[in-house]
């Protein structure tokens, strides 16, 4: 029943809609739109603070009105010269693609302390890959002026890329392999 309900009720609200839409806005005095509470005590406490409010507010001020007649504003136009001046520029002759970083990014020229570059990371962690005896997390930290921790952290937890090219011949068995079991599955069915 309430959804019945709901359907009849929303179906007299919009009965007529448009038209009493217009002569709501016919009407030559629309009512005020109605205010938060904490402005009718914002009001208020004006009124009683300031007694003499609505009539200051309703008179016309002749200093302020001599004032504003003292304002001008002018507009100069720089802008538009300077858009001609880059109109006679002209365009780059080299169109070629800039060329990308080795890392993906610019590396920076200084390297503050207790910093590296990706570059140095990536060099340390293949030499203490290649001898970890030599290249031990202390001389390393020593090496580029960077908190022992920090490298031990950096050596635990990253690695260097290692290629893995398998045996195609032991490849292809393992396809092998797995074609003649799809096939001996098909056939017990």
């Amino acid at each position: 029943m309430g959804k019945v309900m709901s359907i009849i009720y929303r179906k007299a609200n919009r009965f007529n809609v448009e038209n009493r839409a217009h002569r709501f806005l016919d009407k030559e005095k629309l009512p005020p739109a109605p205010k938060f509470e904490s402005s009718y005590e914002d009001m208020k406490r004006t009124l009683t603070d300031d007694p003499e409010f609505v009539e200051r507010a309703s008179k016309r001020d002749v200093l302020l009105d001599n004032r504003l007649k003292q304002v001008f504003v002018t507009s100069e136009i720089h802008k538009l010269t300077q858009i001609e001046e880059d109109e006679k520029k002209p365009l780059p002759l080299n169109r070629s693609a800039v060329e990308d970083f080795e890392f993906g990014f610019k590396e920076p020229v200084k390297v503050t302390i207790g910093r590296c570059t990706l570059r140095q990371a990536m060099k340390f962690l293949v030499d203490h890959e290649s001898d970890p005896t030599v290249f031990t997390a202390a001389k390393i930290a020593e090496d580029y002026k960077i908190k022992h921790d920090t490298v031990e952290k950096i050596l635990k937890h990253f690695r260097i890329f290692q290629i893995h090219i398998p045996d195609k011949k032991l490849q292809e068995k393992i396809l092998e392999q797995k074609s003649y079991k799809a096939i001996e599955s098909k056939k017990d069915e």
